[in-house]
């Protein structure tokens, strides 16, 4: 895994992994890396959710610097982004990959554990009590929501990194803007 691992972030192309390179990285034969993974896919998305915890326990760090349950999402928001864009490969794999090329383990409740939705769900009512957004019917959907803006953003992104948006920190901040006043409390 290591190996599979550091050939991803070498290459940043999933292509490039194959069983004979990893076994000719690690000193062994392919037949033996049929022991531990059912196929490449399975090795290849071992490896990414492996990555993926890393995704939580980013956001999970940044939030705690956070001075109220608004800025821990703002900061929840801003690590997921960061490491999409440090980790395009893997996040293409996760995020990205159709549906019938993911392993079954690697079901939607994992998908959502990792991307934290339910501590921004909690901060969202939090944030709802303390009056620094408006009130909303169902804080789990604003949650799924927010991926879906920042998940786009992530996406173009990389895919299109050529094109001028701008840092990806201030797109950041001007999209969080946005999204503040849209919850703003309505007088």
């Amino acid at each position: 895994m290591a190996a599979a691992l550091q050939m991803l972030i070498d290459t940043n192309d999933e292509s490039a992994l194959s069983i004979r390179a990893i076994a000719n990285a690690v000193g062994v034969t392919p037949p033996s890396i049929y022991l531990h993974f059912a196929d490449r896919n399975d090795l290849v998305f071992a490896v990414c959710e492996r990555q993926a915890a890393q995704v939580d326990r980013v956001m999970e760090e940044a939030a705690a610097g956070g001075s109220d349950p608004w800025d821990r999402i703002r900061r929840r928001g801003l690590a997921y982004l960061r490491w999409g864009l440090a980790n395009p490969e893997h996040y293409r794999i996760l995020m990205m990959s159709r549906p019938d090329a993911t392993p079954e383990r690697f079901l939607d409740q994992r998908l959502s554990d990792a991307t934290g939705l339910d501590a921004v769900a909690a901060d969202i009512v939090l944030a709802a009590g303390e009056g620094l957004i408006a009130a909303v019917e169902d804080p789990r959907r604003e949650a799924e929501l927010f991926w879906i803006i920042i998940h786009g953003m992530v996406s173009m992104l990389i895919a299109k990194p050529e094109f001028p948006f701008g840092a990806p920190d201030d797109l950041y901040g001007a999209m969080f803007e946005l999204v503040q006043r849209g919850l703003a409390p309505r007088s």
